[in-house]
């Protein structure tokens, strides 16, 4: 009985305002990282919040919250892409889509080398590999964080970041 009682405590203190107030930031930059543009960034996380506000009463651990709400930003940004994707031409690599749209932004200081170089970088990094690179390294979540968000394990978590970590490493030395 207890345990039920706890479980709507956390449900009742959980309100979509407070949800939007301490994530809208860093969903935004997690979302940003994955899609680029700030316009895409800003259509993805609306329909992220849209999400979390008709979901948000099933939700029956605010412990859970921040992997819950980084799941699904991090879903929208794949549909997004996967849109993306299928409207683009086919000569066009997904890698060079997402690179034109950094050139092209206005939301870039472009008179940051390094800084332009290491986003260029990590755009060359598949989708899965580069949210998770994203999760740890910007965010700072814990594997086991992640593996909420992303549905994957651990250990492969693990590999998927080294991975990650030395392609961009070895692009930022050329």
């Amino acid at each position: 009985m207890m345990n039920i009682f706890k479980r709507h405590i956390a449900k009742a203190a959980v309100t979509f305002d407070q949800v939007l107030a301490a994530y809208e930031k860093p969903l935004y930059w997690h979302i940003r990282r994955m899609v680029v543009s700030h316009d895409d960034a800003q259509d993805v996380l609306q329909e992220t919040f849209i999400k979390i506000y008709r979901g948000l009463g099933m939700l029956n651990n605010a412990e859970a919250l921040k992997g819950w709400v980084y799941r699904i930003a991090t879903n929208e940004c794949l549909r997004h892409l996967g849109r993306r994707r299928e409207q683009a031409l086919s000569t066009i690599a997904d890698g060079e889509l997402l690179l034109n749209d950094l050139m092209e932004s206005t939301h870039v200081d472009y008179d940051k080398e390094m800084e332009v170089k290491f986003q260029q970088a990590i755009l060359t990094l598949s989708d899965h590999q580069r949210v998770v690179f994203n999760l740890r390294y910007y965010d700072e979540l814990p594997y086991e964080e992640i593996s909420h968000v992303t549905g994957s394990t651990v250990e492969s978590l693990k590999v998927t970041y080294h991975k990650a970590k030395e392609k961009v490493k070895k692009i930022m030395t050329e």
